[in-house]
Formats: structure tokens, sequence, C-alpha cells
């Protein structure tokens, strides 16, 4: 028999068609051989991040947040085809050229990366597309880690015969004989025949004849131009010759003009001189700086002396900003410029491990002179991007980064590479011991100096005080660290709002839901103190916290140190306001379901659905009689009582005040004070429907049980008794409880909660925020010595001493469960004398008090889809001549 095939049966988004589980099976196996088995040149294809979570839900690959929660419902309906189109620019979809990729996607929100064999499946279900083809390269060869070249270098190249221009991809990775290769085919001439100069600017640089250096090495950048020669042409006069028609035109190439900024973005701010000199040394002779046409910068022309100094600005070699935005603020710190300007050569260590052989200070030092020289406006800061891609691979290529990412990077690669100590003492740390934190302290700045020692230590760093309190056996443990920038949280990044409603176990107050702000690592203690603030606790009170779900107790959060993390903002919380010691007491719960009187008696117990909100209080552990749990019931619904029903029967369910008397756990003795209605008599159970508004019954904690209420004893095996209330129409006649029926969520996401521009806050309210004793997260779970556990301690953070040269990070980026954003809320700073005294345990520059001067700012524009950095400094007037 043949099977006819299935071409014209299925629609043409589809193929033979697969099951979800199917498809994830055959990816997940996929994706694993193709990652076991990666190598250099092979293909990952770019997937719009869109459809791949649509796919991911459709399979029931769900992903999961940081406490392990499914955040992605899984979807019962297949995909459409595959649509890259936004991650391309717009005038490429339906060209034949390969498309351009727009240049501000980041991977993992934009787009994933999928393997070529995963791409063909995805394709072949799916279709759809267009194709987006990326090689793996390898930055290493001893490492097995491997970095995908999604933006490869785009190259103008310059034919010098016709003065025509075409556009080339290549990676950046290729060496230069793969360019000549390239360049070969694409312009049908012989390799022989031609030479191939670096034409940035449209200046020339230098012939490109080392055939086995990477591009990046001859540091070769995005968006150049490359020149194209014919070696017949030996023309050294600056000019370019075209062949027309067999007759040789001299055509003049001068540099032309370009856009830059002083960090790399549109503008130029230039700062004002404060009036501070230093005497520097003259001698610039270490190191001979690069050509000025390697770095590409353009010159004052107009003849005249020009003595400013520190107004160049960087050239943007393609999503450069975040670096030159860094650099702009290091080269107009005054101790190193000082410190580059003069011969730093003799400082600079080739022999330790974790340095960079020192080339990373040296091309540091070169691009600072550079900046600082007179009669330069712009700088390419070519070379030192060629070490930076080296030396750290993360920040290679032409993404956007971090800028404060890079400055870190910088800070500690110059530290390593001008460390004055060769060989780096072992020294075993040790604790305390009772000694006083001065002494402590200055043993573990020393020898932390012993081993380090730089003109970064020297500006640079401080020095913390950390603390650890153990929850359960409260050994501290304090240790001294050194630090080179405070990174300062918002104070709406470390904090939660909680919204709980608190009810009375004693019957004196309504219920009412209070929002209170907790430290998001904070634990069960830190609510319930916040609590206790907001809604005036009395002294001989306390709160007891409960989840509440589907109308019944779930769980009690009785566990003073459980973290807050394990409570989501759609859980729905209640506090119970009950006397102190309640916990040597029975307590009491009440469950509410509605009754149907219509129905017959077996199905009466199971039809029932329950409402309302559980109520819990507490009664004497020798008191458990019917009279008395319809005594505290009665206590505890007092304030529910509708207006209009006050009349025989309701003071009969008040007991004529004789009822339990929560505060000090007093009831009337076994009952003989109440109402006849209220009878302790373990006869007919309907004796007490006649006279009591409200009927109760033993149940169990799901509510799905209704056995009667033993006259004298129902204390059972737990410490808990649970009863259930039937509502019918005379119950509701009575009460109202109708507001108890949507209890407040822990938070619930809106347009408020959606809003990221918040209220101004100042500098101080961020310290004070990083400075604040808090918990530590689930993830970061600190050894405790005394237990031999390890314990969610409590953190403080102290600053010991203070640095030069004060790093602030302002730490805008938040990720959360649901979003990844921008906080655009605006911090107030002061520009001069930013005193730091109330936040410093010791004056570490003699008797002044801690002032800073405000000399550089990095700016981040847009938000984490894409933005822009730029930088504003203030230019100090030195004597130098560079």
């Amino acid at each position: 028999m043949t099977i006819p095939s299935a071409e014209g049966f299925l629609q043409a988004s589809s193929c033979l068609p697969c099951t979800a589980e199917e498809e994830r099976e055959l990816v997940d196996a996929l994706t694993r051989e193709a990652e076991e088995n990666v190598k250099d040149g092979d293909l990952r294809y770019l997937v719009s991040q869109s459809w791949w979570m649509e796919w991911q839900r459709y399979v029931g690959l769900v992903s999961c947040d940081e406490n392990g929660t499914e955040q992605l419902p899984q979807a019962t309906t297949r995909p459409g085809q595959i649509d890259n189109s936004k991650l391309v620019s717009a005038e490429t979809i339906s060209g034949n050229e390969e498309p351009e990729l727009q240049r501000t996607l980041i991977d993992g929100k934009d787009y994933t990366l999928v393997p070529q064999q995963v791409w063909r499946k995805l394709f072949q279900w799916y279709k759809g597309g267009p194709e987006i083809p990326r090689k793996v390269i390898f930055d290493s060869p001893t490492h097995k880690a491997y970095i995908v070249d999604v933006y490869p270098l785009c190259l103008k190249l310059i034919d010098g015969r016709e003065y025509s221009e075409q556009n080339i991809r290549i990676s950046r990775k290729a060496k230069i004989h793969e360019l000549y290769l390239v360049v070969c085919s694409l312009m049908s001439v012989e390799q022989s025949e031609i030479v191939i100069w670096d034409y940035y600017q449209r200046s020339k640089s230098k012939k490109l004849t080392n055939l086995n250096e990477t591009l990046e090495e001859a540091q070769i950048n995005m968006d150049q131009e490359i020149l194209l020669e014919m070696k017949l042409d030996e023309s050294s006069s600056g000019f370019s010759s075209r062949s027309t028609n067999n007759e040789l035109a001299l055509i003049p190439l001068g540099p032309s003009t370009s856009s830059l900024s002083i960090a790399g973005g549109p503008t130029i701010s230039n700062g004002f001189s404060s009036g501070i000199g230093s005497s520097f040394s003259q001698d610039n002779s270490f190191s001979p700086l690069l050509k000025d046409s390697a770095d590409g910068y353009n010159s004052f022309s107009n003849g005249t002396k020009d003595d400013t100094h520190g107004l160049s600005g960087l050239h943007n070699l393609g999503n450069t900003c975040f670096m030159n935005s860094a650099i702009q603020s290091l080269v107009h710190t005054p101790p190193l410029v000082e410190y580059f300007l003069e011969d730093y050569t003799r400082e600079i260590n080739t022999e330790n491990p974790l340095g960079l052989q020192g080339e990373l200070a040296v091309a540091f030092g070169e691009l600072l002179r550079k900046l600082w020289s007179s009669g330069r406006t712009s700088v390419a800061p070519r070379a030192f991007k060629a070490k930076l891609s080296r030396f750290a691979p993360q920040f290679s290529g032409y993404n956007q980064h971090d800028s404060q990412e890079l400055l870190a990077f910088l800070l500690d690669g110059l530290h390593e590479d001008l460390n004055r100590v060769k060989k780096k003492p072992y020294i075993e740390a040790k604790d305390a011991d009772g000694r006083p934190d001065d002494e402590f302290a200055e043993e573990c700045w020393n020898n932390h100096k012993a081993r380090n020692d730089s003109i970064i230590v020297d500006k640079f760093q401080g020095q913390y005080k950390s603390t650890l309190v153990c929850p359960v056996c409260n050994k501290i443990s304090v240790t001294f660290d050194p630090f080179m920038y405070l990174s300062l949280p918002l104070p709406s990044t470390v904090t939660r709002m909680i919204t709980v409603t608190v009810f009375s176990g004693t019957g004196d107050a309504f219920p009412m839901p209070f929002t209170v702000t907790v430290q998001k690592n904070g634990n069960c203690r830190d609510l319930t103190k916040a609590l206790a603030d907001v809604c005036c606790l009395k002294s001989s009170d306390a709160l007891l916290l409960a989840e509440v779900y589907e109308r019944r107790i779930y769980r009690y959060l009785t566990n003073p140190i459980e973290g807050l993390h394990n409570i989501k903002d759609e859980d729905i919380l209640v506090a119970y306001r009950l006397p102190i010691g309640h916990e040597k007491h029975m307590r009491l719960e009440i469950l509410h379901r509605r009754a149907d009187r219509c129905a017959a008696e077996p199905q009466f117990n199971i039809n029932r659905k329950l409402i309302g909100c559980p109520f819990v209080t507490c009664i004497p552990n020798d008191s458990t009689g019917k009279s008395d749990i319809y005594a505290a019931v009665s206590a505890v619904l007092a304030p529910f009582v509708r207006a209009k029903a006050h009349g025989p029967d309701v003071s009969a369910v008040k007991l004529n005040g004789n009822g339990p008397s929560l505060d000090g756990i007093v009831l009337t003795d076994n009952g003989a004070t109440c109402e006849e209605g209220l009878s302790t008599s373990t006869g007919d159970d309907h004796a007490v429907d006649e006279h009591v508004p409200f009927q109760l019954s033993m149940t169990d904690e799901k509510g799905s049980v209704r056995n009667a209420i033993d006259a004298d004893s129902n204390r059972g095996l737990g410490i808990v008794i649970r009863v259930l209330m039937d509502w019918s129409d005379r119950e509701h006649e009575m009460y109202n409880i109708d507001y108890m029926d949507e209890l407040p969520e822990v938070f619930k996401h809106g347009f408020l909660s959606k809003k990221t521009r918040q209220e101004a806050v100042n500098l101080f309210s961020c310290l004070d925020a990083f400075l604040k004793e808090e918990p530590l997260g689930p993830d970061d779970m600190w050894y405790c010595p005394g237990c031999k556990e390890h314990r969610q301690a409590s953190k403080k953070l102290d600053l010991w001493r203070l640095p030069e040269i004060l790093v602030v990070h302002l730490k805008r980026f938040s990720y959360s469960r649901y979003m990844k954003n921008k906080l655009d809320t605006f911090v107030n700073f002061p520009i001069h004398d930013l005193n730091m005294s109330k936040y410093v345990k010791q004056m570490s520059r003699g008797d002044r008090q801690p002032m800073y001067e405000l000399y550089a700012v990095i700016n981040h524009y847009g938000g984490l889809g894409g933005g822009h950095y730029s930088a504003y400094a203030k230019v100090f007037a030195f004597s130098c001549r560079c």
C-alpha cells in the first residue's frame, strides 16, 4: 500500500504534525547534542524572544522565577510562523541581501540563540523568518567557553580605482588573510595585485599586511572604512588614483569631520576651571604615543597656540558609549592625571598573575596622555578597545554593556597592573577574639595593604565593617573588608509593600487592612513588628500571622525567622490580635459556610460553600464545652451585629456581658451565668437552634465534615478546635460580613505598581538603605560557627574608613518576577560639600570631616531595551605640557 504525500492536506505553515511533547523532547535533545559538540565556526540562529516564549508555553517549557514559581501558564494553541521582523531593519526585510540587525538588541530580552539543527526543525514546523545565522567563535583555544558573533564587523570597502563603496560583513576574529579572500572574491582581483589599508576616518593609518593578525588585533572597528588599492599605484603624496578609460585621475583625499562627544554622545559638555593647580613633571618621554593617524584624532588647524587641556572627546566606535563615559570620568580624576602624566613605569608590575602584565595600565596611560595633549579635539580609543577586548572578552564586540561594570574592571585591572607588591605574602585571616574594633580594623587594613599597594588603593579604596548575627544562637561575626565603590540601592528596590488584614480575636474592633513596607529579604518577625507599629498594638496583645486560601487557614506563619520571599504578591495574609501567651491556650478557628436549607440532609453536608474569612480566638484548655465555644464565637461576632438587629436574641448572644474575657483568658464558670438559650445539656441539639442566632458544629481543617459539639469537652488531640458556622438568611439578618468576601491580596499589581518614576529621594536615603540592617537572602545563607548550620543571618554594613576618591553607583535596574525595568526615580545629590561624617566610623584623613566635591557624573538615558551613556566631567587647571 502506498501512503500518499501529506503535502496539500496540511497548511503551508505546518508539516506532519508533532505533539507539543515531541517537539519539546526533540529540541531539547538537539540542543544538548549541539552544546556538547560545539566547535569554532558552528552556527547559531537568532529567534525572536516573544515567539520563543510563545513556543515554550506551547510545549510546556514553563520558566520559573527565582523562587521556583511558575510564571507562564502553558498555552493550548500552537504558535504561528516564526516572526523575526522586529530584529532586523525594515529596509532589509524583503530584500535579497543579508538582513541588517537592529543595533540595540539584547540577548534574552529581544532574541534567543538556538543551534542550527534546532532552527532547521523549528523552520520545518512553523516556517517564517527571516533567517539570521551567526557564527560561534572561541576567545581562547584552551577554554571551552564560546561566544556568538551576533554583531560581526560591518566594514565600508572603498575601491581606490573607482572610489566606489560596498559594505562587507566579517567576524572580528577573522584573520587579515580572510579579509583579503573576501575582498578578492567580491572585487574579482588577485590577492597579489592589491593592498588593503586601515582607512579609519578616511585617513590612511596603516597597511594591513600581517596576514595572521585578527581584525580585532589590528584595531579594525565597526562601521569603519578600509581602502583597496592596486599595487601598481605607488603614489605617496596623499592621492589615490582612479582609472577611467585608461586615463589616470588624481583625487585628493582629505580627512572628513565626524560626530564626536566627550563620552561617546552627541554633544560635548565643557567643564570649568576650579583654580586648583599642581606642579606636574614635564617628562612625557615614556612609551612614545601612537601616531596621530592611528587613533584618528582631529587637530586645531588655525595656526594659533592652544593651551587648553582635557577637552578632547572620544569617538564612538560602535556602542562604546559605555566605555567612553567611564574613561572620561577616570581621565578627569586629578590624582590619576598627575600619576599618569609622570613616569609611572617604575610601578608597572609584570609579574602579578592577577594582572595583565602591565599592558592595560600602559594602554590607559597612553590614552590619558593623548586626551590631555594640547590642540586635540577628539581621539578614537581603538588601541585601548583592542586591549580591553583581549583581556576582558565580556566587553569585546559591539554590544551594549554596563558602564559601571567596565569601571569596576578598569579600577581592578589598573590596581593589579600597578601593584607595588611584587610577591604577595600569605596572611592567615584571624578573628577579632573580643578585641576592640579600632585595633582589629587596623590589623585587617594593614594585612590588605601588605598584599595590595597601588595608586588605586591609595586613592579609591575604603573599608567596610560587616556584622553578621545568627537569628538562632545570636552568634556575632565581625569582619573588615576593603571596597572600591559603593553600589547604593534606591530605597524602593530593597523593600516591598505587604497588605495584611488584622482581625480582633477579642471582638472589640472591626477587621482592618494595613499596608506596611518591609525589607524584601526580611522575615516574619520584621513583618509582625511593622504591623504592630501601624495598628497600634497594645503591650498586652500579640499578633498571629496566617495565610488564607480558599476561605480557610492554609498555614500559620509562626516561625519568626521564616523569610518573606515565601510570601507571594497574590497571597492573602491575615493577622489575629490575641492576648500575649495565647500559645498556651486552645486555639479556636471559626469557618463560615453558606447554608442550603432546600437541600436534603445528606447533600446539606457536602454542597455548602465556604464564605468570608476564618475567625481565630482562644479559650482556656479546661473550658472547651459547648457553652464556652458559643460564648467565644459570640464575642468575636459582636462587631458584626447589624444595628437594626439589636433585640432580645442579640442580647442573649452577648450573654449579658458575661462572655469570655479574652484579655485575661477568664471565662464564666461552666456557663452558669449564661442565658438559658446556651444550655450545656447534652440533649437535643435543636434546642440551641431556638435560642441562639447561629448554628455551630465541629469540623476539620477543610470544613468538609460536620459533627455535633460535645457539651462538656471538645479538646480532642491537637491544640486547635475548628468549628463550622452555618450562614442562612437568619444569620445574615443578624450579622454583616459581606465586606469580608474579598480580602485584599498582599500586593495588587496595577497602575501604581507599574509606575517606575517615584517621588524624588536624596543620596542620603540611598545610603541609609544601603547601611540598614537586613537579613541575608535565601540564596546567600551564612554558615554559623555556633550552630554549625547555614542560617539566614541579619547583616549590617558600616563605613569604617572612606577613600579620597569616592565612587558611587546607583542601582537603577530592577528585576522582578513580572518585569525587568529601569527605575527613573530622581535622586537628589549635592555638587559641593558632600558631608559623610554621619556615616563613617573612623576619620581616615586626620581630623578633617570627610567632605567631597563632585567632579564627574555618568548618565544613562533610555531603558533596558536600549539607551545611551554620556558623561559630564569637571576640567581642572593643570600645569602640564603634553
